[in-house]
This record gives structure tokens, sequence and C-alpha cells, in this order.
């Protein structure tokens, strides 16, 4: 300080409000704030030099950092705990030349009848006393002198006889670990002073006692910034010397609390606790600050008050919230909460809901599922078909973790918002969901399965429980758990084996010797049909249930939707609910030509075959009777019926005198037939010969008037299902068919009368008159009885050419053996010379199987049918010509009957 003040005039008095103690002889005093920050001055007390607290290094120059000197902490402190915040009157002696600095006078209070504080300084021993320029005749100036002396002779402060080195602090400016600093205080209180504001939110402080100096953003709020632009000009964010004045007058050299949270960049993370309360909740509440998501995860006092503050401010439309327009929402109460049980789990965001009222689509507000890298998809091979659920890393464990939690259970959801259809994605209702007292998005964000969506500062549209999401992203950082983890991700490596032949021919032993196996019930496409992932075998089945004969829904073929059979929704909808997203036990029998499994399903020990057919939602099918559930199954159908349920609602029970037992003798009536096609499926279409004359007539007469009339190009538009005039190709004659399939100008159509299908051009069908339309087709179409078909395709294709060479345009003697529902009739063919039986002169050939079955009145059929097998298989002909392949499926290679 400089020496004694040159004669002046009388000083005038002036006030303020301390502000800020820089040091033991020195303040910064400021005065009331009218619309804005108010002036500030720094007045140093005239006469006296305190000790001087230290500086940090300048990075410009060298040497520059200092310790303090001895008792510089202990003068500073005990002048800001007696003055900071409190009201002062002061005089200004002098300002000292090319500095400006003031020198002066300061008394505590409104005038100058308060105490004085440099006399309070120098009483107390912090002070020394600048001797020289003092005037001997001034009172005041000579009574400094007698209170130092006093002072010393009683040994106060730095006059006492401790050592001086007990009065430095030792301040640790640069903490190496800001992290391993952070959690080694685990969230408890520490005793610190503020010593510097930066802006509204961002302060500087020691931490007390060790006087490690840290800056401190406050967690989980913004305040308006001070910023550079890209010319080196500063830039004031509007509110910001408001929010900094508000902070400061509150908080600097204040004795508070900070509780350290979290870190950012070499920042620390915290929320400053001054006695009468948060500082963050009072800047949010009066509008000089809004919340963050980036900081609120880290908040451990109340991240909700927080919310409740900001809410208060808009609501008020308070300083930065002047232009607020609160979003809208057009739920009403009942839509906005409601329950339901939860049928499926769909990725790791969404649920489906089973309401009163149906079904409801949520998703989990504002959690983002784990997915897809771009790199990831770059690379993969374009022919591989798109596994999501097991290719992207931990979607499948977050799909895992929400099915067991609530996969057929009943929970509470709590609309929080409706996100509107953009960029070809539909509505998503966003939701809270909570199974018993558990906030689910919370807990599944807790596993590091999943992260939150970060949104605009001024987006409303969240979670009403946003903050505890974030709390949780946290605490899984933290943790290092799931998406966050340094450790590669799990990888699933599963076979899909739905439609490849190959492959489930493959898995199919392995299966089949394991009897019951675990699944997972992930698809159902009809009440029958289930796709299922098997972990034990790593692979993704389709599973046609067996020993039923179930409706199917709705679905897409040949890029139409097929109509649903008669209660083949309900059947849909009744496996979805006892089998969808739940573990299963499976049997697999065999697989069919399409690489399909064939077997049961039980789910907690229900079968579902059995399941179907007593809630009458399916047919027993003929298949069962070799089963050990034929009986169960049967019994399920005779209740079903009895109580006409569903498919049964319109039967009627036999009356007693019409029923029959099963006769045991065949019935034989046979009819002249001559065969016009075989299909790829073995079946075949036959004319009656005694309709022959008939249809031969009518065939003329048609051509005769399509010749006499032909049809006008585009004047017939073919429908699907319609019955037409066609032109077949081999001999350009007209003939009746019905459309089949329209691609645009080509459709598919099948000569009624002959059976065999084409595909023609739309200007080769026409309008069928309706004189023609009277004769019912006269192609019927059969299937052989009593033979079973090879699987392989080759042996098959092999039994279709012969049968087509021994039978097509061939007089035949037909007899209809037994009816199966939802196939042709099942008949014998004999030659009409001979009387031999065309099926049993294939088998013996080598080219069909025989089939076992056990009515009585076909024992002779069969047991004829079985002999010829026989004696083709010791030929070794075509099927056998490399041995019995059927020893292939003995017990002891899985094979069942």
């Amino acid at each position: 300080m400089s020496a004694a003040a040159p004669p002046q005039q009388p000083a005038t008095i002036q006030r303020g409000i301390v502000k800020q103690v820089l040091s033991g002889d020195a303040l910064v005093i400021r005065g009331q704030p009218k619309g804005g920050p108010p002036p500030e001055r720094t007045i140093c007390f005239s006469n006296i030099q305190a000790p001087k607290l230290a500086r940090r290094a300048n990075p410009n120059v060298e040497g520059s950092e200092t310790k303090d000197e001895p008792w510089a902490w202990e003068a500073r402190e005990f002048l800001r705990k007696k003055v900071i915040g409190k009201e002062v009157a002061f005089t200004v002696e002098y300002k000292a030349p090319g500095t400006g600095r003031e020198y002066g006078c300061v008394y505590l209070g409104k005038d100058t009848s308060g105490e004085n504080l440099t006399e309070a300084m120098i009483m107390e021993g912090f002070v020394e006393v600048r001797k020289m320029g003092l005037k001997s005749d001034d009172p005041a100036q000579q009574r400094l002198i007698q209170l130092e002396e006093a002072a010393t002779q009683s040994k106060k402060g730095k006059f006492g006889d401790s050592k001086d080195s007990e009065h430095v602090r030792d301040i640790k400016w640069v903490i190496e670990n800001p992290r391993h600093f952070v959690d080694s205080h685990h969230n408890k209180p520490i005793d610190a002073v503020i010593e510097h504001v930066r802006d509204g939110c961002t302060v500087r402080a020691f931490l007390l006692p060790t006087f490690e100096y840290v800056t401190v953003m406050l967690s989980g709020i913004k305040c308006p910034m001070f910023r550079q632009d890209s010319e080196g000009k500063q830039i004031i964010e509007p509110f910001a010397e408001e929010a900094r004045f508000y902070t400061e007058s509150r908080l600097l050299q204040r004795d508070i609390q900070i509780i350290l949270e979290g870190v950012s960049n070499q920042n620390l993370l915290g929320t400053v606790v001054h006695p009468n309360g948060n500082i963050a909740e009072v800047l949010l509440r009066e509008g000089f600050a809004r919340c963050v998501d980036w900081s609120m995860g880290v908040v451990t006092c109340g991240a909700e008050k927080l919310r409740t503050a900001e809410k208060v401010a808009k609501e008020k439309k308070a300083r930065i919230w002047k232009d607020y327009t609160p979003s809208t929402s057009s739920l009403n109460l009942k839509e906005k909460s409601f329950s339901g049980k939860v049928v499926e789990v769909v990725g790791g965001d969404s649920m489906l809901i089973k309401l009163d009222s149906g079904y409801k689509k949520i998703f989990l507000s504002s959690i983002k599922p784990p997915r897809a890298q771009n790199q990831d998809n770059e690379n993969k091979d374009p022919k591989q078909r798109s596994r999501p659920l097991y290719d992207v890393p931990y979607l499948f464990e977050a799909r895992e973790f929400l099915r067991k939690k609530l996969t057929g259970k009943k929970v509470n959801v709590e609309v929080d918002y409706v996100q509107p259809a953009n960029q070809g994605f539909p509505e998503k209702t966003c939701c809270t969901v909570t199974i018993g007292g558990i906030n689910v998005g919370e807990a599944i964000i807790s596993k590091g399965l999943a992260t939150v969506i970060r949104y605009r500062q001024d987006d409303d549209q969240r979670s009403a429980h946003y903050d505890l999401l974030l709390a949780a992203e946290a605490r899984a950082q933290k943790k290092m758990v799931g998406l966050h983890a340094k450790k590669d991700a799990p990888i699933h490596r599963v076979a899909d084996l739905s439609g490849d032949v190959m492959k489930s021919k493959q898995f199919l032993p392995s299966l089949q010797r394991a009897g019951k196996t675990e699944g997972l019930v992930e698809f159902i496409a009809s009440g029958s049909r289930l796709r299922l992932y098997l972990p034990k075998s790593t692979c993704l089945i389709t599973l046609l249930v067996s020993g039923i004969d179930c409706p199917r829904g709705a679905r897409p073929q040949g890029g139409v939707t097929v109509p649903a059979d008669p209660f083949g929704e309900e059947a849909l909808a009744f496996t979805k609910e006892l089998c969808l997203q739940r573990e299963v036990n499976v049997e697999v029998e065999t697989i069919d030509k399409g690489g399909n499994f064939i077997g049961w399903l039980f789910v907690d020990d229900i079968n579902l075959s059995v399941s179907l057919v007593e809630a009458g939602l399916a047919k027993v099918h003929f298949s069962a009777e070799r089963s050990n559930y034929y009986k169960v199954l049967q019994a399920a159908e005779d209740k079903a019926k009895k109580e006409k349920l569903n498919i049964w609602s319109n039967y009627e029970e036999p009356k007693e005198e019409e029923i029959k037992e099963e006769p045991t003798d065949r019935k034989i009536s046979y009819k002249t037939v001559i065969v016009t096609e075989v299909t790829e499926a073995l079946t075949f279409y036959v004319q009656n010969v005694d309709n022959g004359p008939q249809l031969e007539k009518m065939m003329e007469q048609l051509r005769q008037d399509m010749e006499a009339n032909p049809p006008l190009p585009g004047a017939y538009k073919p429908k699907t299902g319609d019955l037409c005039a066609a032109k077949f190709s081999a001999d350009g004659q007209w003939y009746r068919a019905k459309v089949l399939r329209v691609d645009g100008v080509t459709v598919t159509v099948k000569f009624i009368d002959y059976g065999n299908k084409e595909v023609t051009s739309t200007s080769e069908v026409a309008t069928l008159p309706s004189s023609y339309q009277t004769l019912p087709a006269q192609a019927v179409e059969y299937s052989l009885a009593c033979i079973a078909l090879p699987s392989d395709p080759d042996a098959k294709r092999d039994a279709e050419d012969a049968l087509f060479n021994e039978i097509v345009n061939k007089q035949f003697s037909l007899n209809v053996e037994y009816k199966l529902p939802g196939m042709p009739e099942h008949a014998s063919l004999q030659y009409p010379d001979t009387k031999d039986d065309v099926a049993q002169s294939l088998i013996s050939q080598g080219y069909l199987l025989a089939e076992r079955r056990r009515e009585r009145r076909l024992a002779k059929m069969v047991g004829d049918y079985t002999k010829a097998q026989e004696k083709a298989k010791s030929e070794r002909r075509n099927l056998w010509r490399y041995g019995d392949f059927t020893e292939d499926d003995a017990k002891e290679f899985g094979y069942k009957r």
C-alpha cells in the first residue's frame, strides 16, 4: 500500500454492500441494483498493509506463482466473515497516482458511527501500520500506532509466539484425476468458500480444510453464458449478467457446502448448498437457468425439484422463458392412464398390450434401444437374411430382459406423449410402464441395455421420469455394464432353418434324439404354425403342430392377401395369447417337404394341440392316430362338439340309428374314367366316360360360336375366379377355363374339363357365354389311395413321370376308397382288361410307397401293397436300388412312428 494520504478536503460518506473481500485490507463494494447489476468499487484500507494471499501462475509469465504470506488467509477470513454481504459506509481519502486505486476508511453499518474496519484489523494483529507519512498531530492516525502496540503486547495474530509456517495454506491448484477425486468424496457435503463466479452456474471455490481449488459447474442446469465469437469479441447472452449477479450476491465468499457429483472435461459437476437452500433451484425458479439433460443424470439431491422449479418459471414466463409456449396434449385422462396384460415385447423399447378394447402397441418413453452400426450393414452379405434381434449387439439381451419381466403380466401404463408420424414411421404412443412399483424404463437402462434419448432444450415431449432415466444411465456408465462395457458385445450365431430343406435335414436327427427340447416362441403365423428359437441348438425353426387340422388366418400369397379360413383369426389369437414369447418344450417328429418341422408343443405342460381342439379351434387329424396323444385329442374334440364351440357351432350329433359300425368289407362301385392330367402332388384328373358325348357336343358348339362371333381384343378383363373361354396353345382351340391368377397382361387359367393349367395372354381369353356354364366341370381330381410319396425330390419326380406315363389319356376303372378333409377323394384305379391295380403296379416297380392304414375294410388292399413293396425292395427297384433306406429311420436314428 502507499504512504499516508496527502491533505484533502473532508471526505464524503458513501454507502454500499460488501461483495468480496480481496485481502485483509481490500474490499469490493457494490451499489444497489437498479434494472441490472450495480456498479462496483474496490476500496483499499489506508495506512495499513495486510499479508498477501497466494497467486496462481500466469502461463505467460515465468515464476509468477506465489504462496500465501503468513497470516494472509486468517486476515482475509476474519474480515470476510465480519463484512461479506453486509452494508457498510466508507470514505475515499485519496486515489493512488498511476494505478487509480482508491484508499479510504470503511465502517460497518450505515454511517461512520459503526465499527472502523481498519482499527479492527489492527487490534486483531492481522495487519501492519504504515508509519511513514503518518501525521504526529493527527489523533486518528496516532491511534492506529497505539492499537498496533497493544496487539503486539497482547501477542495477537501475527505478533504471537506461533511459527509463521503454521499459518500458511497448502493450496492445491491442480487436481490430477478429477473422476477419482469426485468418487473419493462419495457424494458427501464438503465445506467450501466460493472465490469466484464465472457465470450464473459456474463457480470456483476452495474446499475446506484441504484447500483444493476447484471449478464447479452446477449439476442439472445451465445459465445464459459469456462467450466469444470467431473474431474474439465477447458475446453476452440475454440475462447472462443478471444471472451472474444473482449467483454472486448469494454465494460469493459465502460459507457453503458442495456435493461433488460428476465430471465434465476437467471441471467438476456438483450441487452448491447454501444455508437457505439449493442455489440451482432458486436460479431455475427465477428464470435465470434451464434444466440440461447432459448433467441432470448425476444430480443426487432431487432432480425432480429442479424440474418443478423450472416449470414454475415457465408458467410465470420469467426472464429466459418470456417467449415460452407450453405444449398441449389432446389425450383425456382415461387415455393417459390405463393397465393391461403384456402379450408381446417388440424389440428393446416397445410392447403389445392387451386391453378390454383390443390390443395397443406402446413404446417406452425417452428410451433408445440398441441399434445396428452403419459399418456393420455395409460389410453384410446382401444375400444373408436380416436378423436384427440376433445381429445387433445387446438387442437380444434387451428384449429378453423385458420379455422375462413382462410377458403375460399386468402392467400399469402412463402415457407421457404421442410422437407424430414422421418420415414414413407411424405414430408412436410413448409411455412410462411400471410393474410392482418398478419403472421398467429405468430398470432396462440401469442394466446398460438401452440409452436415454437426448432432446432439444425446448422439447418437453419426454418421459415424466426423465431425470430418473438419466440417473440410471449414469449408474450404468459408472459400472460399465451392457452397452457401456469396454469388453466386446456378446455374439449370437443362430442358424435359420426356416424354408431351408437341406439344413433342416441336418438338424432333424439331433432334435429327434433330444426328445423334449426347450424353445422360445418368436412368431406365430397361424394357430398351428409357429416360429421357434431353440437356444441349445442355436437355431430358428418353423414348427407345424402335430395331430390337428387348424384353420389358417389371413396370409399373403402371390402378392395378394388370402382371406382367413372360418375361425382362423380366433385360432391365431388363441395361440398367441397362450404361447407368444413363452418358453416352451417341443417334441420334433419329422419335417415336411418345405423344411418345416412337425411336432408337439407344450407350454407350462399344456399340449397346444389338445388346447386348440378343446377350444373348438381345430379338428383331430388322422395322423394323430399313431401318436400317444390320440385318445386325449379325441376326448377334447368330443367335448368341443358337445359344447358346440367355434368350428363345431353348427354340429349336430348323429342319430343313434345312423351310427353304424365300420364296414369290414370294402365297398366297390367302379366307374369307367379316362385320365386327363397328373399334377406334381401326384393327384390326377379324370373324366367320366359316360359324359364324353355330351362334352364333345358342347365343345364343338362352343368353337363354332367363338368363330362366328370372335371376341374383340381388350373387351374382356379377366378376374380371379371367373369362368371364361380360353385358347389352348397346343391346338389353338377354345375350351372352358377358370381364371386362377392375373399378372398384368398374362393370365393363369385351369381348363376345368381337363384339369391342366396354362399361362396365357389376356388376348387369348374371352367371356364364356352363360349357356356353356350350366354343365359342371368334367375334370374331377383324385388321389391314389393307401400310398405314400417318397420324400426325396428326385424320387418324387420319378414317381410323377411313372404315373403320368402309366395313366394319362387312358381308360381305367375307378373306385372311391375313402375321404379326408381338405383333400381330393382317395381312389384306386384298375386296368379295364387285366383288372390289375395301378398303384400296386407302381409300388412293385419301386416308384411309390405303401401307406399303413388301420381301416379293416382296407386291410387286404394295404396287405397287397405291402407285399408289392417288399418285392420291389428285394429286387432293388428304383427307390430301393441302394438298399432299404428306411433302416436309417429306425428308433436309434431318432425316427418315431
